[in-house]
């Protein structure tokens, strides 16, 4: 089953370009977030922000889908999230190194946007990482 083109652009556009513009695109007014690195959202204001903080400690912010299946209004990816670590994240200084953690993403659709999403990400592994990263940094 292929990625709906919803799915594929917010990821290529928002996350992996930067494209703060494709938010008023792609989400209803009132786009619902919920993220595990950050706290239930409403509105795409709250969401470019959110975006924006990530993209800051994590340079060159990837999202890559591994897989995806749809069905009516609903889809869900299994996704690959990674960037370089230049600035505060997760109670962890920059250490300049990479990181990668896995995680799904649900998705809901209306109206030609995306409404809601929830996202759960593997945070005990990301941390493991950022953890085993400060360890190495001199």
């Amino acid at each position: 089953m292929s990625t709906p083109a919803l799915v594929s652009a917010f990821y290529d556009r928002i996350w992996n370009a930067g494209e703060a513009g494709a938010v008023n695109e792609l989400l209803s007014p009132d786009f619902s977030f919920r993220g595990s690195l950050s706290e239930e959202m409403r509105g795409r204001d709250a969401f470019r922000n959110y975006v924006r903080s990530i993209r800051l400690a994590l340079d060159g912010y990837r999202c890559e889908i591994l897989e995806c299946v749809s069905e009516g209004d609903r889809a869900f990816a299994k996704m690959r999230f990674s960037g370089t670590h230049i600035g505060p994240f997760r109670r962890f200084s920059p250490t300049g190194k990479r990181v990668s953690w896995d995680g799904a993403a649900l998705f809901q659709f209306a109206d030609d946007r995306i409404v809601e999403l929830w996202v759960l990400g593997d945070l005990a592994g990301l941390d493991a990482l950022l953890e085993q990263n400060r360890s190495a940094t001199p």
